[in-house]
């Protein structure tokens, strides 16, 4: 479980997360947004990012592809990886590539992970 980290930070309730079914507040923190702040970048409010956190409205897909590029993530990533759970030069890395070229990307990475042999 993730606890605060300082008086007044907040504080990543992860039985709400598996309620919700998401980690979108984890990320959403993370990234140091404030719900209205994420609402602003994805055209909508603040109250429906509350409800999207808390689980009261469905994270579809149509959501999670408007607010992963948001929080600079992928969509699969906001309801399987907390982010203080990843290493953040990965994030990061991730991050700075642009959109048209990630499928690219991950391309030449799953060659890594096929790779066979001992060699370093």
């Amino acid at each position: 479980m993730h606890i605060a980290k300082m008086e007044g930070e907040s504080i990543f309730d992860e039985d709400v997360d598996r309620r919700s079914g998401n980690l979108l507040r984890a990320w959403r923190e993370h990234r140091g947004m404030t719900q209205e702040q994420l609402a602003s970048a994805v055209n909508t409010t603040g109250s429906v990012i509350s409800l999207l956190e808390a689980g009261d409205r469905k994270l579809s897909p149509k959501w999670l592809y408007r607010l992963a590029p948001a929080l600079d993530t992928t969509p699969g990533y906001l309801l399987d990886h907390h982010p203080e759970d990843l290493p953040d030069d990965i994030i990061e890395t991730w991050s700075s590539i642009p959109q048209a070229q990630r499928k690219h990307a991950r391309e030449v990475l799953q060659t890594f992970r096929h790779r066979t042999g001992t060699e370093d």
